[in-house]
Parts: C-alpha cells; sequence; structure tokens
C-alpha cells in the first residue's frame, strides 16, 4: 500500500519514522565486537605482588630490665607531691622494696604474654652490667636469626645521658653505672625491639642511629684496611633492622599526674583497655556517661580473649581500629613490615597509637624508630569513643541489674560505610578506609557472610583491589574460611577465591598445602550449585593444576577428571570452555592424568566441543586435546592409536570460522609433531623431493613476467601504508630480499622462470616471518614453497609414496599444517610456518651426509649469503634423484646447468627393504624430543644461529591467561555499551542519528523521482585498476579495491583517506566486498578468489588498519569453469572476461552477500555451493548445493523470507529457501538467460520481486513465486558491470565499449556518460566495476585506466 505523496512528508509521520528508525539501529546485532576480537588475545601483566611477607618472623626472647630501686628516687628528677606511683598497676610502697620489685617484674611479665605467650621471658629487676650483658648475650644466643625484645623501666635511675648511655646499678647499690647503647647494641644484636620507658627516652634513640652508623662506617673502613682490628671479626649485624619505642623525646618528661601510673607507656602497650578506659573516664566528656566511676570499669566483666563479652568486644574494636588507622595512615611497606610480619610487633605498634593520643594530652611525644606519622588525630578515634561510650553506658545496669550485654553496632556501621564507599564512589579514588575493619569481621559469625559479599564486590574493581585487600592481609582469613560447612558462604567464597587467583596465581601452592582444593571440588561437583559459581570453582582448580605437579597430583586424588567431564555439556558456555581447559592442564606434562582420562574416553568426550557454537569453547576443547596428545611420556601402541584419533578428529577444524580456534589447532598438531618427530621428518623430506619435481597446475603457472618483480611495479604507486596487523606482509616484500629470491631462480632463454622452484631450499625470503629481520633468521621453507608443496598435496597421490610402513596420519597432518601456513590470518600461518620448517630444518640436516663438500664447490649456485651458509641445500634442477640416491639430492651439490628439455617423468617407486619410504632407514624411529637440536656434523661449525628450534614444547597462544582475564576484571560493573552515560553510548546514539538523517534525506530525494544521473561529484586516479567499488552506507567514505589493495575515498571533500595492502597472496585477488556493521563500529569485509575472507578495522581515520580476523570462506575453489550454451553468448562471455583480466584468474571469484539482521554471510563463486556462515559462532551453518555445474556469479539475499537468489556463470538464476533441506531447498530455477548473469538482486519488500541481468544486457524481472518473467527490458550488450538502486528503482550498466548507461524502472535511458568531466573532456575507460550508494542517488564508476568517478542527480535535487 503506498501512502500519498503529501502524507509522507508530514511531520508526523517523518517523526515515527525518525524514532523507528533508531530504534532499529539499537537493535542490530553487531558483528566481530566481541571480546576476542577487540583485543590481544593474551594474558594481563602480572602484578609485583608485594602482599606476601618473605620473611616473617618471631620474638622469641624478652629481657625485661627494670631499674626501679624501690623507695630510693633518682636524683635529676624532682617528683611532684602527690605524684604518679603505680608501676604495673602495683604501688611500690604498698609491701617491702625487694617483694614489690619482684611482684612487679612478675606482673610486667604476665601483661607481656597476653599478647606473646611462646616467648622466653627473663627478668633482670636492678641488674648490673654485666648482668645485663649475660642476658642479652645468651638471649640472642637461643634466638638465633629471630627477633629479641629488650624492655627497659629506668624510672629508678637517672635519665639517659646525651654521650648515649642509660644507667645501671653497680653490686651493692652504691651507685649508678652508665651501660653505653654502644655496647647494647653489640649484645642484642639483629633483629632486635627495644622499648624505652623513661624520662628523655628520645635521647636514646637518637643514639643509638648514631651509633648504627658509626658500625657501618667503621665496616667500610675495616673492608679496605686488612690489618684493621674489625677485619679479623665475624661481620656484626647491621642495626638497620632494629624497632625502637620510646615513652617521650629526648627533652620530655613523663608526666607525675597521680591519677595515672607511673609506667603510663608501659600500660598503654601492654594493657591498652585497661588505660584506655581509665583515661576515657578522666575525660570532662565521661560526665555524659552518669554512674561511671574508675572502680566500676574495674568491674567490666569478661576476658580480653572472647568477643561475646563486653571486655572481649572492646578488645576486637580497638584492635580493628588501631590496624585501620595504621593501615590508612602508613606506608605500604612500613605498614607491612610493622603491622604483618611479627605479632608481637604488631600489638606492641597498635597500642603504640594508643600511647600517641593518650600521652600527648599530658604534653608527651613518645617517640618511635621506624618514625610513624602522627595519628592522634585520626577520625577512627571518634568511633573508638563511641564504643567505649556505648559499652560503659550499659555497665551499672548489668553489674546490679544482671541484664544482658547490648552489642557494638560498630562492625555493622563500618560494613554499612564501606558499602557507601562501593555504591556511590567513583573509580580514581582513595582506597576504602573500611578495608581492614572488613577483615576483622570475617571472625565474626554474625556479619560474616554481609562482610564476603562487600569484600568480593571490592574485589571486583579489578586487580588494583585485588592486591590492595591482599596487602591488608586478607589471605590467612579466607583460606581458613574453607574449612567452614556453611553452604551460605560457598557462593561468595568461591568468588572472592576467583579473584585472588585470577591476579595472584602462586597462591596454589597454599590452597593445596591446606586442602583447600576439596572445597572447590565440591563445589563444582555440586549440581545445585548455579552454572556461575561452578565456573569460577573450575577456573580456580585450573589454577591449582596449572603447571604444579602437587595441585596436579591432589586434583586427581579429588576426582576432578570425572567431575570435569561430566559437565563437558553444561549449557553455559563460560562453564564448559573452563572445564576443557581445567582437563587440558591436569594432564599437561602428566601422564597419570593422561591414562586416567583415557580410560574416561575424556578425548572422545571432548570431541563434541570441537563443533560448539561459542569459539572460546572449541579453542579450549582443542588445548585440551592438545596437551592430551603432548605428552611426553613413552608411547605404546594404544597411546598412538589414542593420539593419531585425536589428530584426525582435530584436523577436521582446518576451516573453522574463528583464528582463535585455528591457532590452537596449530599448537595442538605441534606436541603431535613434537611426540611423532622422526615420522614426520620423513614426510617432510617426502614433500620436499615431490614439490621439486612437480609442475603445479595453479593460476601462477600461466605466468606473465609479471610474477618474478614486485607486486608494486609502477613507480606511479604511492607507499602503502603499513598495517599493524601485517607485520610480515608477504607479497610486499622489500627490493633486497626479491632480489635475493631472483638469484635462486634459474631463469631460461625466454625470460619465465623455467625451473622455477622455490623448493631448491633457497632463502626465498618473501615470507619474512616475525621471528626476525629476514637478514638474520631464514627460513627454509619460504611461503611460496609452502603454497606450492600445499597445492601439490592436493594433486599428487602422496599416501601411495609415503610407503606401507608410515600411517598415512603424519601425510594428512602435514598437509593440515600446509594449509594453516597459508591461512589468511597471519598470525595463524605464522605458527604454521614456525612448526613445518622445525620439521624441514630437522629433516633436511639429518638426511644431510656426515661430509660436507668444500665450499668451493658453491660457486656456480647462488651466491650464498654470510648467514644462510649453512642451509643453503642445492639441488640440480635437471632431472628428479633417483631413489637410490636419494639422500645425495638433499647435499650441497653442484647445480647442473638448466637443460631446455622437459624434465624426465618420475621412475617407477622402488620400495625399499621393508616396504619403508627412501628416507626412513636414516632416522631412528623412535621419537626425539626438539629441545634436542639437531645431530649435525662436527665440521659445521660455520651453522648459522638462524635457524634455532622454531618450535619448542611451550609453544603457546595466550589463549588460557587471556580467557582468565574474564576473572580479573569487574564481573558485577554495568558493561560501558549499556551505560547510559558513557562515551561510547553517546558515539553511538550520534552515528544512528546521522543513519536517520541520511535516510530521511535521501529518501526525499529519490521518491521525487531522479530523472538524470550524470553530475560528476568526484574523480580521482586510484592507485590501482579499481576491480571492486563498495559506498560506505552512512559516511562520506568509498572503498575501492584493486587486486589486493584497498584505497578510501572521502567522495565529499575529494581526498585520499588511506590505502592498506589486504594481504592476499600474488596470484589471487579481490573480487567483493562488503562492510559489516555499517550502522555502527563498521568493519569492511574483502573475499578474494582463493576463497579466503578477510575483516579489518581502523581503516580510513588517523589508526592503523588492523585485521580482526580473517577465516578460508570457501575451500576448493575450482578454476573456471564457464558452460557453453551457445557459441555467441560464450564468446561475448569470454569478450568481456577477458577485458576484466578474469580469464587469466578463474571465474566468478568469490561473491558474497551480508545480512546484517541475522549476522549470516552468503558465499560462494567458483563452486558447486552457497555456504552460510554464521558470524557470530564464527562456524559454517549451511552448505546449500547449487545444483549446477557452473560458478555463482552473484548472490542476493532476504533475511525476512529466508530467501537466496544466485545468478550463474550457465545463464540460470536459481532461488533458494534457506530454511529446507539440502535437497528441496532449491524452489526455482530461472532459465531465461543465454549467458552469464552479471547480476541477480531480490528487492528487500516483503513483495519484493527478482532483477537479473546478463553479459547480453537482457534484464529480466521475475515474482518468486510465478515461473516465468514478469518484464523484460533490453540493454546494451557486452556488459561488465551493472548495479541496481535499492531505493530509487535506478540501475546502472557498464560495457566494455567506455560507456555508462543509467535507466530507470520502465527501461527508459535517464544518462548515458561517456566522457569525464573537465577542461579535455577525456574519455571514460572500459568499465571494470560500478555501484550505487545504498541511499543517496549516487553511482561510483571505476575503470580499466585506474580512475574512479562518482555521479549523482541534479544539484537542484540534493
Amino acid at each position: 500500500m503506498k501512502m500519498d505523496a503529501d502524507l509522507i512528508h508530514s511531520p508526523a509521520v517523518g517523526l515515527a519514522e525518525e524514532e523507528e528508525a533508531d530504534m532499529n539501529d539499537w537493535k542490530l546485532p553487531l558483528a566481530f565486537m566481541k571480546k576476542r576480537h577487540c583485543e590481544k588475545i593474551e594474558g594481563s601483566k602480572a602484578l609485583a605482588q608485594s602482599w606476601r611477607m618473605k620473611d616473617r618472623m618471631k620474638t622469641v626472647s624478652v629481657a625485661l630490665v627494670l631499674c626501679l630501686n624501690v623507695g630510693v628516687d633518682p636524683p635529676d628528677v624532682v617528683k611532684t607531691s602527690p605524684c604518679a606511683r603505680l608501676e604495673c598497676w602495683i604501688d611500690p610502697l604498698s609491701m617491702s622494696p625487694q617483694k614489690a620489685l619482684e611482684t612487679i617484674g612478675a606482673n610486667l611479665q604476665k601483661q607481656y604474654e597476653n599478647w606473646q605467650p611462646r616467648a622466653r621471658y627473663k627478668q633482670s629487676l636492678d641488674p648490673t652490667v654485666d648482668e645485663v650483658k649475660k642476658l642479652c648475650t645468651s638471649l640472642r644466643r637461643n634466638a638465633k636469626e629471630e627477633r629479641v625484645l629488650f624492655h627497659y623501666n629506668g624510672h629508678g635511675v637517672p635519665r639517659p645521658t646525651v654521650n648515649g648511655e642509660i644507667w645501671v646499678f653497680n653490686k651493692n647499690y652504691t651507685q649508678y653505672i652508665p651501660l653505653s647503647i654502644y655496647d647494647l647494641q653489640t649484645w642484642m644484636g639483629s633483629p632486635s625491639i627495644f622499648v624505652y620507658d623513661c624520662s628523655n627516652a628520645g635521647i636514646i634513640v637518637k643514639s643509638f642511629k648514631q651509633f648504627a652508623l658509626q658500625r657501618e662506617q667503621e665496616l667500610e673502613v675495616a673492608a679496605i684496611n686488612p690489618g684493621h682490628p674489625l677485619a679479623q671479626m665475624p661481620l656484626p649485624p647491621s642495626m638497620k633492622n632494629c624497632i625502637q619505642l620510646a615513652a617521650c623525646e629526648a627533652s620530655e618528661l613523663l608526666p607525675m599526674n597521680p591519677d595515672l601510673p607511673a609506667d603510663l607507656f608501659t600500660s598503654c602497650l601492654t594493657t591498652p583497655i585497661k588505660i584506655a578506659l581509665r583515661w576515657f573516664c578522666m575525660q570532662k566528656s565521661a560526665r555524659l556517661v552518669p554512674g561511671v566511676t574508675l572502680d566500676l570499669i574495674e568491674k567490666i566483666p569478661g576476658r580480653l580473649n572472647d568477643r561475646r563479652t563486653p571486655l572481649g568486644e572492646l578488645n576486637w574494636i580497638f584492635t580493628a581500629i588501631t590496624d585501620t588507622i595504621a593501615w590508612n595512615v602508613l606506608p605500604r611497606d612500613l605498614f607491612q613490615k610493622l603491622f604483618r610480619q611479627d605479632l608481637l610487633v604488631a600489638s606492641l605498634f597498635r597500642n603504640f597509637l594508643l600511647a600517641e593520643r593518650i600521652m600527648r594530652s599530658y604534653n608527651c611525644t613518645p617517640v618511635s624508630s621506624p618514625r610513624l606519622p602522627p595519628t592522634y588525630m585520626h577520625a577512627m578515634w571518634q568511633a573508638w569513643d563511641l564504643a567505649v561510650d556505648i559499652c560503659l553506658s550499659q555497665l551499672p545496669t548489668i553489674i546490679e541489674e544482671g541484664t544482658a550485654f547490648r552489642h557494638s553496632p560498630f562492625f555493622a556501621d563500618q560494613l554499612t560505610a564501606f558499602e557507601v564507599w562501593l555504591t556511590m564512589g567513583v573509580e580514581n579514588r582513595n582506597p576504602p578506609e573500611q578495608l581492614p575493619i572488613v577483615l576483622q569481621v570475617l571472625l565474626s559469625q554474625v556479619h560474616r557472610l554481609r562482610a564476603l559479599q562487600l569484600l568480593g564486590r571490592f574485589l571486583d574493581l579489578g586487580p588494583w583491589a585485588v592486591s590492595l585487600a591482599l596487602s591488608v592481609g586478607i589471605f590467612p582469613y579466607v583460606l581458613k574460611l574453607l574449612q567452614s560447612s556453611a553452604r551460605e558462604l560457598r557462593p561468595m567464597l568461591v568468588f572472592i577465591w576467583a579473584k585472588i587467583l585470577a591476579v595472584d596465581s602462586s597462591c596454589q601452592a597454599d590452597l593445596v598445602k591446606d586442602n583447600g582444593h576439596k572445597y572447590f571440588l565440591s563445589v563444582l561437583a555440586d549440581s545445585y550449585m548455579p552454572a556461575e559459581h561452578r565456573t569460577m570453582a573450575v577456573f580456580i582448580l585450573a589454577v591449582i593444576v596449572n603447571s604444579y605437579n602437587t595441585g596436579q597430583e591432589a586434583c586427581l586424588q579429588g576426582n576432578l577428571i570425572a567431575i570435569c567431564l561430566e559437565q563437558l555439556s553444561d549449557p553455559h558456555p563460560l562453564l564448559r570452555q573452563w572445564v576443557a581447559i581445567c582437563l587440558g592442564r591436569i594432564w599437561q606434562n602428566f601422564d597419570p592424568a593422561r591414562w586416567c582420562g583415557v580410560r574416561d574416553s575424556a578425548h572422545e568426550k571432548l570431541y563434541t566441543l570441537l563443533s560448539d557454537p561459542i569459539p572460546e569453547v572449541r579453542c579450549a576443547a582443542v588445548f585440551a586435546l592438545g596437551t592430551f596428545v603432548g605428552n611426553s611420556a613413552e608411547r605404546t601402541d594404544h597411546s598412538t592409536t589414542i593420539d593419531h584419533n585425536v589428530a584426525m578428529m582435530l584436523a577436521q577444524l582446518i576451516n573453522d570460522g574463528s583464528p582463535v580456534v585455528r591457532k590452537e589447532l596449530v599448537v595442538a598438531l605441534s606436541h603431535l609433531v613434537v611426540q611423532y618427530e622422526s615420522n614426520f621428518c620423513t614426510v617432510a623430506l617426502q614433500f620436499i623431493e615431490e614439490e621439486k619435481n612437480y609442475t603445479v597446475p595453479s593460476p601462477a603457472n600461466t605466468t606473465e613476467s609479471g610474477n618474478l618483480t614486485p607486486v608494486r611495479d609502477s613507480p606511479a604507486i604511492p607507499r602503502l601504508r603499513s598495517v599493524n596487523s601485517y607485520t610480515n606482509i608477504r607479497a610486499a616484500t622489500t627490493a633486497r630480499n626479491l632480489n635475493k629470491s631472483l638469484q635462486n631462480l634459474n631463469l631460461n632463454e625466454e625470460g619465465g622462470p623455467a625451473a622455477f622452484s622455490p623448493g631448491n631450499l633457497s632463502t626465498s625470503s618473501s615470507a619474512s616471518s616475525t621471528l626476525g629481520s629476514p637478514d638474520n633468521d631464514e627460513y627454509i621453507l619460504s611461503f611460496e614453497t609452502i603454497d606450492k608443496m600445499r597445492r601439490v598435496s592436493s594433486y599428487s597421490s602422496l599416501n601411495s609414496l609415503i610407503g606401507v610402513s608410515f600411517n598415512s596420519v603424519y601425510t594428512q597432518i602435514w598437509r593440515v599444517l600446509l594449509h594453516l601456513a597459508a591461512d589468511p590470518f597471519p598470525e595463524v600461518s605464522d605458527l604454521a610456518m614456525k612448526v613445518l620448517n622445525s620439521i624441514a630444518y630437522k629433516a633436511t640436516m639429518n638426511a644431510r651426509p656426515q661430509r660436507i663438500l668444500d665450499s668451493g664447490s658453491l660457486t656456480q649456485s647462488a651466491p650464498a649469503s654470510p648467514t644462510s651458509k649453512g642451509t643453503h641445500i642445492h639441488q640440480a634442477s635437471g632431472s628428479p634423484p633417483m631413489p637410490s640416491t636419494s639422500s645425495s639430492s638433499l647435499t650441497n651439490e653442484v647445480p647442473k646447468p638448466p637443460t631446455r628439455e622437459p624434465p624426465a617423468t618420475r621412475p617407477p617407486y622402488t620400495p625399499t627393504s621393508g616396504g619403508q619410504a627412501p628416507h626412513s632407514h636414516q632416522f631412528p624411529r623412535t621419537r626425539k624430543m626438539f629441545d634436542k637440536g639437531p645431530e649435525q656434523a662436527a665440521e659445521d661449525g660455520d651453522e648459522p644461529g638462524g635457524h634455532r628450534n622454531y618450535i619448542c614444547a611451550a609453544l603457546q597462544t595466550g589463549l588460557c591467561d587471556w580467557s582468565a582475564k574474564y576473572f580479573a576484571q569487574p564481573v558485577m560493573k554495568i558493561p560501558e555499551e549499556h551505560d547510559v552515560e558513557s562515551q561510547v553510548r553517546m558515539d553511538r546514539q550520534w552515528r544512528f542519528l546521522r543513519n536517520t538523517r541520511v535516510r530521511k534525506q535521501s529518501r526525499g530525494i529519490t521518491q521525487k523521482g531522479v530523472s538524470r544521473l550524470d553530475d560528476q561529484i568526484f574523480i580521482n586516479r586510484n592507485p590501482g585498476v579499481p576491480s571492486v567499488v563498495k559506498f560506505h552506507p552512512f559516511n562520506t567514505c568509498i572503498a575501492v579495491a584493486d587486486k589486493d589493495s584497498i584505497c578510501f575515498w572521502d567522495w565529499e571533500k575529494g581526498e585520499r583517506l588511506d590505502y592498506f595492502y589486504n594481504g592476499n597472496p600474488r596470484y589471487t585477488r579481490i573480487t567483493a566486498m562488503e562492510y559489516l556493521n555499517g550502522h555502527d563500529c563498521s568493519l569492511l569485509l574483502t573475499a578474494t578468489d582463493d576463497g579466503a575472507l578477510r575483516i579489518w578495522k581502523n581503516f580510513a581515520d588517523q589508526k592503523n588498519p588492523e585485521m580482526v580476523t580473517a577465516w578460508q570462506g570457501l575451500s576448493d575453489m575450482l578454476p573456471t569453469t564457464r558452460s557453453q550454451p551457445s557459441t555467441c553468448a560464450h564468446s561475448l562471455a569470454r569478450r568481456v572476461s577477458i577485458y576484466l583480466d578474469r580469464s587469466k584468474q578463474g571465474g566468478a571469484g568469490m561473491v558474497v552477500d551480508w545480512e546484517q539482521e541475522t549476522g549470516l554471510l552468503m558465499t560462494s563463486g567458483d563452486v558447486r555451493v552457497i555456504r552460510i556462515w554464521d558470524t557470530d559462532r564464527e562456524m559454517k551453518v549451511q552448505d546449500i548445493p547449487t545444483g549446477a555445474d557452473s560458478c555463482v556469479t552473484s548472490l542476493s539475499c532476504d533475511s525476512q523470507r529466508s530467501l537466496i537468489v544466485a545468478g550463474l556463470g550457465d545463464g540460470s538464476v536459481r532461488v533458494f529457501d534457506r530454511r529446507m533441506g539440502p535437497n528441496e531447498c532449491r524452489v526455482m530455477t530461472y532459465r531465461e538467460h543465454g549467458a552469464w548473469v552479471v547480476k541477480a538482486h531480490l528487492q528487500k519488500e516483503t513483495e519484493g520481486h527478482i532483477i537479473s541481468v546478463s553479459v547480453n544486457g537482457d534484464v529480466r524481472f521475475f515474482e518468486p513465486r510465478s515461473p516465468d518473467s514478469i518484464n523484460v527490458l533490453q540493454t546494451v550488450k557486452g556488459l561488465t558491470a551493472l548495479d541496481i538502486h535499492p531505493q530509487a528503482n535506478l540501475f546502472a550498466c557498464g560495457s566494455m565499449n567506455q560507456f555508462i548507461a543509467v535507466y530507470n524502472s520502465n527501461g527508459d535511458v535517464i544518462s548515458n556518460i561517456k566522457y569525464y568531466d573537465g577542461f579535455m573532456g577525456q574519455r571514460i575507460g572500459a568499465i571494470s566495476c560500478l555501484a550505487f550508494h545504498p541511499h543517496w542517488p549516487h553511482l561510483a564508476v571505476g575503470s580499466n585506466d585506474y580512475y574512479m568517478s562518482i555521479y549523482s542527480a541534479e544539484k537542484r535535487l540534493r
């Protein structure tokens, strides 16, 4: 139903359409935009983990030195009256002096034992210098390398001196005797910790540092001067690792307030809760808590280490708060050293923070070395005051009436604060203060689940968050929790562990040591667990068994293989992927697991995943099967059979649509090659031999002389832009390399290559690989050789040559590798080239006789470059070698001059004894590992380093590490493209609005009707002859392909945007292009006539073009197969095709059609099928047989009706319904054209017609349901190109008679274009290609004279 013209332009309809168009764009799926296409397949850079304590320490011995001299005050301190008297909460005057001294000593020891019960305590009460010396040296002797604590209370002796002395007594207590800190250092050694509780204690800290420096200098002098007395002595320990805590600065006296204990500093360090509560009561604010007195505090119920009691809870909160303050204020490394290395040191430092807070309120500043930033004003102290307040306010009722204790809301409040930080925050900000508290909360069952959930959300922020949490000390806590049997904790624990292991895989050892792997095995085996949690569990197990033998053994005993095999068919793809990776890792270089796998027929169960819809899952399955055959244990016949089966299963993936899968396939096959090295060497020699004696029936053989010149021979051609993913562009070689290759070719008189055989194993280095520059590191087998070998192998029956004793599995796998070495995706072909060359090198080295001819005999051959002297292996280019002398053909013989007569026919094959192939007797039949280099002759001293072993067992693709990155990255975060305010989303919105504008404006023009189309809006000379042109549907860019490169022009500005090499081999050409995701992030697909498809991104902008993916869309492209319906038509088709340079190259090449809505790509060409690829799954979904004996020349599809229309070389037009089976899917065949169909177009509307045109110029309109054409128009004969405008009912024909005719749907000519606009009005060249813009009335025309022009409707319309 057509709408009235005025209605169409009404604003209401226009608006609705605009919105709808936008919605459709949002709904369209995107192709090739998954993570595997957008990022490099490699693991994340490992963060250096500093959280693990390199040197955990213990304080094993404690010296308590008390100089109290009870009853006698030292001369230099004037005490107030009343004065602070309590020492260790005991009044010394309440008993006899000796008894008081002993009681205080015993009490101090008890106070310390609360923090470190296992240490050796030695008291030294009112000692002499000798007693101190004896005590210190004996403690150091026993402690060995561990830490010793020296506690000094100097309340009964004079203050420390400026010279660095503290005071002790003489034997009869008549004198104070100085004890030098220097001596104390010598006796105590290192590592040690010193606590000084006396006035002016800061002096000691200063002296200590000076003496430590002095020691270092003395040692330096002694090191230079051997006569120095210190030089003979054992090295004294460095004092740098010593820690000191002093009660006050050098000029300060201790507080004498009678309400406080005399040893206030010691009380803070050893009884923090008691002193903190007393101090709280002494503050004015304590009046707000009625009824609380100092006496009441003494009665506070509970035990310090029982967190359910009031006293225990306060202690727990105190620990959390001081830990948090330290973590937030201290530099990370200092925090680790003081608060995580040693339990006693950590407790003393936490309590030191309290000492600083309390003593500063009495004008005393405690000092520490290493020095800490001030913490007494930290906001967390207010939380402490609140917790004390809440606790104390309950005391009167608890004690008097026995009411129940209400627990503090402290931890719940802190978790809420942490949650607020997680919910509200931006990404770049300071870490959350509450992290250490979350750690403490894990100890409590009440809040544990919530704490784990928040911790999980925090770890999800990324690797930095995991590192932070580990540095706080989370590890032992979450390790301990694995012993818990609570089901509700399982999901969070699994999540947290997945996050930790994704960032730091070294934790695998800790898990196995603590039997943690059993926890994850039980989660994985629990079918009630959601798939996500089982995925994380299997990821954790995959890390535990990764290159870690103990882990492999533990998990094998835990039945991991059986558990994994049960989950291979789980609907959750990520789970399938990781189950396969986990299996691949458990039997990697671990034979017991492999045999367990064999018993459970694991390899057969993995086969199902090789056809999985998700490429990453297929990859993981290939990885698992690769490590399955890649074990280095000795082989039995049984295991060899299994290896062969696996190899043949893997070989089926040779044309998988995903390069990630094919890369993994090369690595998997390389494992097999390593296992059966000698067998592959034999096959390699056979192929090398075969390739030399065979002329290849390939397009390359119908040589023009251009075959030997560089691809870019015309000087007018500008430099191609280099392309990122093509560091090894094969054809665009440098002149130097090319000359080198040319020297190795024997040219006959006509100048054509007579015996052109790159198989001379010359350094034909047009495949300069990523292994290094061609100068120093050359392949034995060049790309051309391999390509030729690949084609030879499909023409000759190699199996008969190999001989009975070698199973043809090796031959077939060699062919697969040859095929992969010619893969359109460079990374795949590079890997395969490495494997092939490694074997070729071994084979030729092993086959070489032990005697090398003297180098003079090389004179007649091509000059060997010095770097590749030893690897030049020349061969007589005359007759093929006889089997009897097979080995000599690979020696450095002098080549005979090239002969003109054709090579002799191959002599009949004479099997040697045992029916083995001619070369096989030179190999021991045992397997050789690659890491042993080839056995070279002793005289081979000048063997270049060029051919190192390309494969080692560690050939890897990085797939597993790349997959593991998923767990390290945020999982819970909204992806950027779904975040309404993200830049990505804004960009898309802008693009979709632009699309709507283009659609609307162009519709406005085409609906008015285009009466002329000859206004030339663009003309430029293209770098190569245009063979395909394609307008971008929405921006002003047009892609123009020549034989093997693509040029991008901006047709509005008239400037060239980009020109890059497509990477197809020399004898192929680009025959089709499509824009994928044209409505959004555009990619360009190119199809070449060897069946390869390549997809590019970042073209036509400032970045370098990059290949997103590439694959073999059609595997067996046939040589030209034009049928001959009638001699006249045939000759016309031939004339046209010669014009388009097609006759030398084959038939239609490759034709494609793309459906954005379904993500399906239809491909066909010189084959007998239409192959449909699903780009989402990156696999072939359907092969529709054309049922014809000629090539497909044009494809057009309609996703709404599931119809595909194909035009064929025999003039037929065939309609297929892809919903039906292969035998009945051809629903209509029209045979009205008498010749080659140039274009068949299916209109996209529901009632859309088929329009088809042949070279004879007859345009036919078909209704898909009726058997005959409903309209025929006759245009020019000798059509070379044609396109139909999808919106404007126009079609344009280009002919070899050098003009373009544009017709409307009634068949009226609206424009004839014969000349270029311009001053000279030059005649246009023969038309090689033309294309309409999908929306605007623009027509792009490329002609054989290199020019590219665009014509449009009259200006007034535009």
